[in-house]
């Protein structure tokens, strides 16, 4: 049975529960296919993050961010925005905390993701996913996200790159 999903915007006392979902997350997704040096440092670098971004003034970081929380407990969270691509918007970040997986949490917290999105006047969103995650890939795709065909490999300065792929989907309407 799902538990109690409400889904908040981040706000500046809350890095330090991105950075662990996302350390984590990211550990078992990512580190897999890294030296173990790179990981531990991508790791590293996740947990310690959020808190500078958290801090910048809206006017210097116009994305949004938020955070899912079931039972009490964050467990995901989603930073979007502006594409650099003209027209489009993107999902920057979005990971969900191993311990959720499966739970419906990442879905309510992206159809809450791609609501905002209508909201801000975007009709078209995209993001860049691990070519390599079968879990990812499933994921997006069960929830209305195809391939573009572009992909990208995303060097960590050690050991080979990690290749990406772009997806990209129409942003539904306010009958979500």
């Amino acid at each position: 049975m799902k538990g109690m999903i409400k889904i908040r915007e981040a706000g500046p006392g809350d890095g330090d529960v991105l950075g662990e979902i996302h350390a984590t997350s990211w550990g078992v997704s990512h580190g897999p296919l890294c030296t173990p040096e790179v990981a531990a440092a991508g790791v590293q670098e996740r947990r310690t993050k959020w808190n500078a971004i958290l801090a910048q003034d809206r006017a210097e970081n116009e994305d949004t961010i938020l955070i899912a929380v079931m039972d009490g407990r964050p467990g995901a969270f989603a930073r979007f925005g502006a594409s650099s691509d003209p027209g489009l918007a993107e999902i920057h970040t979005f990971f969900a905390h191993p311990d959720v997986w499966g739970s419906g949490l990442a879905a309510a917290l992206l159809v809450a993701t791609l609501g905002r999105l209508r909201e801000g006047g975007y009709d078209r969103v995209h993001l860049w996913t691990l070519r390599d995650s079968a879990q990812a890939r499933r994921f997006y795709a069960k929830h209305g996200f195809g391939e573009t065909g572009r992909r990208h490999d995303h060097d960590f300065g050690e050991g080979p790159p990690i290749a990406l792929m772009e997806l990209v989907r129409t942003v539904p309407g306010h009958g979500l």
